[in-house]
């Protein structure tokens, strides 16, 4: 659930509100998990120290009182992730949106049973499933945290796992939330029946408001997470006018650490308590929330209309410039990503440059994965140590899509290069799997 980024916004700045009145109590619900030997040493390269990166999970287990919902799925499951990025200087903050259809690689993952998953592509919240599988956090979030650095480059610091139950809590805790939807909402999966115009929610009716996906707007996963990012936002606001109402907060409080599950270090109110310390000066309109850049797969796949891919270069520039400690311009992110190439539409051909057997084919076949449509493999004249794409006048969106899948590759107008195709030469600085 998209929900949980803006839960852990609104604990960790009333942690900060309340100080240690209520230490022991809210200290001894956190729940932590070791997850560091679990995610092995082929992760990304920390490029900002000193800024964060945390992810966020929606658990959506279907144990004791969440078992009424989406009967027959197994009990460790995640609806829609969110990374969260803290930057070095605490000046500003974004909140990435990672949609649960999104079509991506999942490494492989420990099962927790003694057995080890393979590399395939699937939705995205599958990873936290399949590391799941025994029931414990601690594997649900190591797969989804190699599957999120597999995906965006981003190195995970921190994970925050909430559930159904302690996000009703909240809302309770806070007398329920105003929504003000434009037409009246019946959703049979979500258990909700709510009238058009403003009116408050509380108990089931809040928590099928940010579950209800098919019967409101497009019925896009997309959409519902720009609906409940809206609902955080009113949350954090009525949380913050209840830091100096006691009852109200220590409510808000405890359904939250009771629901809440971190990494170990992050496991407490001490430590939940420094971070609070270091940016709860960040100002609300430089709290940026967004979704990662998408289209619906269907474009480059036509049998699947279930499933988004993300979009290129735009999600490879955001979680860049993220990986860089920059702040996202967040309008000109979404005006970039309104005319998408799509990954389909580049036509590739690849030439082995490394004098190794085989590395072309590698290579090609990594790219089909990602969409891309591959028209030929061959050997370069030379080998080269560096990864070279080219293209002829007027492919240069599509050259950027394909440079945008490798690591520190360049795009260069060639205009010797052959009509209608963008030519990449693998080097070797090229590992197929850092292929995005």
């Amino acid at each position: 659930m998209t929900w949980t980024a803006g839960a852990f916004a609104v604990v960790i700045l009333g942690v900060a509100g309340v100080g240690a009145w209520v230490y022991q109590d809210l200290d001894g619900n956190i729940q932590g998990a070791d997850v560091d030997n679990k995610l092995g040493g082929n992760r990304p390269e920390n490029l900002s120290p000193g800024s964060k990166n945390i992810l966020v999970v929606g658990s959506d287990s279907r144990d004791g009182d969440n078992a009424e919902y989406s009967k027959g799925l197994t009990t460790m499951q995640s609806d829609t992730l969110m990374v969260m990025h803290i930057p070095a200087n605490r000046e500003w903050a974004t909140v990435v949106s990672l949609p649960r259809d999104s079509w991506v690689e999942i490494p492989e993952c420990d099962k927790g049973d003694g057995t080890a998953s393979d590399p395939h592509h699937f939705k995205i919240n599958e990873a936290f499933a399949i590391g799941g599988t025994s029931g414990e956090v601690a594997g649900a979030a190591a797969c989804t945290i190699k599957t999120v650095e597999a995906n965006t480059g981003l190195r995970i610091d921190h994970f925050m796992s909430v559930d159904f139950q302690g996000f009703k809590g909240m809302v309770n805790a806070l007398d329920g939330i105003e929504v003000c939807p434009e037409e009246a909402i019946h959703d049979e999966k979500a258990h909700l029946d709510l009238e058009a115009g403003c009116q408050t929610v509380r108990d089931e009716e809040a928590l099928g408001y940010v579950r209800a996906r098919y019967s409101i707007g497009d019925g896009s996963d997309t959409g519902r997470i720009g609906r409940q990012q809206e609902f955080m936002d009113a949350l954090a606001k009525k949380a913050q006018s209840k830091l100096t109402s006691p009852n109200a907060l220590y409510g808000f409080l405890r359904s939250a650490t009771k629901s809440l599950t971190t990494d170990s270090d992050l496991a407490g109110i001490k430590p939940l308590y420094g971070l609070a310390s270091e940016i709860q000066g960040i100002p609300g309109e430089r709290l940026t929330f967004l979704t990662v850049p998408n289209y619906p797969r269907e474009a480059d796949v036509a049998t699947d209309k279930a499933n988004i891919v993300w979009q290129y270069p735009q999600a490879a520039d955001l979680f860049t410039s993220l990986a860089q400690d920059k702040e996202v311009d967040k309008k000109r992110l979404e005006a970039s990503a309104k005319d998408p190439v799509y990954a389909s539409s580049v036509r590739v051909q690849v030439l082995n440059g490394t004098g190794v057997s085989g590395r072309a084919a590698a290579v090609a076949e990594k790219l089909r994965e990602a969409g891309l449509t591959v028209v030929g493999t061959g050997n370069a004249p030379e080998n080269t140590r560096t990864t070279a794409v080219t293209y002829p006048q007027g492919l240069d969106r599509q050259a950027e899509v394909l440079a945008a899948r490798l690591p520190d590759a360049r795009a260069g107008q060639d205009q010797g290069a052959a009509a209608g195709v963008v030519t990449l030469v693998v080097g070797t600085d090229l590992d197929p799997d850092d292929i995005r």
